[in-house]
């Protein structure tokens, strides 16, 4: 493995209006983490969960929280390296590829 990724998870407490029926954002973050973390056991990642409505103040994290509210994308939006990897309903399939293209491996 190269290095820690660092995946984020943009979103609400509020469900996207197209995204009726799917779990919450936060929910979708901790069921992620959960995932992750059984995929790729032992191997070291950094999972952040940020509110589009209350973003940090870092700068590139306010900023795609605004692009996230401004271009109506379905959230959460799942950035891996600041890669798109997921929107409105993530799929591990493509989340555990995208991992995989940075040295993690399937325990």
């Amino acid at each position: 493995m190269k290095k820690e990724v660092e995946i984020i998870v943009y979103g609400a407490e509020q469900l996207c209006p197209s995204c009726v029926n799917l779990p919450s954002s936060k929910e979708t973050y901790e069921w992620l983490e959960a995932a992750l973390a059984r995929k790729f056991a032992d191997q070291p990642f950094n999972i952040v969960y940020v509110d589009i409505h209350n973003p940090p103040e870092e700068a590139d994290k306010k900023e795609f929280a605004q692009r996230v509210i401004e271009e109506d994308m379905f959230y959460p939006v799942v950035l891996i390296e600041n890669e798109i990897v997921g929107e409105g309903n993530p799929k591990l399939k493509t989340i555990y590829a995208e991992m995989e293209k940075y040295g993690y491996q399937a325990v």
